[in-house]
């Protein structure tokens, strides 16, 4: 009877503290058509610059609006004694471009200012080495600490297919 008792108190513990709401709506951030993995190749003045395919990210502030995307490049030129980029870039959604804009301040300390001179993402117009199709990316920019050296990442979204990866 003991016993009973507490199993009768645990069922209706347990029946009460049931949650009847429905489920919450998951959703994505507000650039997530922009943001992702991107296997690219470096070019400056229109010219491969023989460094293989290399993997930057973009990603949403934490302010989750339409207009700030994080670009980093994770030190991709480093080693070749250029600077890195981490920055904030202006883009405008709807067209899935990157703004042009001056002096972006570089999040890696010690690192030059980043000017964006142009850039896009295009939807399904790239192939992969596995010949999935996938989104292109192109971004020009410019350090403020060489100036007049234009370089331009280009490449595609990474699809994480063993295929794919470089």
């Amino acid at each position: 009877m003991k016993y009973t008792k507490y199993a009768l108190i645990a069922l209706v513990f347990g029946l009460l503290s049931c949650d009847l709401g429905s489920e919450p709506t998951i959703e994505g951030t507000k650039l997530q058509a922009m943001c992702g993995e991107w296997w690219v190749q470096v070019y400056s003045g229109g010219e491969d610059q023989d460094l293989g395919y290399n993997l930057i990210t973009t990603a949403n502030t934490a302010d989750n609006n339409e207009t700030d995307l994080i670009l980093d490049d994770h030190g991709l030129l480093t080693p070749y004694e250029y600077p890195s980029m981490k920055i904030v870039s202006k883009v405008n959604l709807g067209g899935l471009t990157f703004n042009a804009t001056p002096d972006l301040p570089n999040l890696n300390t010690g690192q030059s200012a980043v000017s964006i001179l142009e850039g896009k993402i295009i939807k399904n117009a790239a192939t992969t080495p596995g010949g999935n199709k996938v989104d292109s990316i192109y971004v020009k920019f410019e350090f403020k600490a060489i100036p007049g050296e234009q370089y331009e990442y280009a490449g595609y979204r990474r699809t994480g297919f063993l295929e794919d990866e470089h």
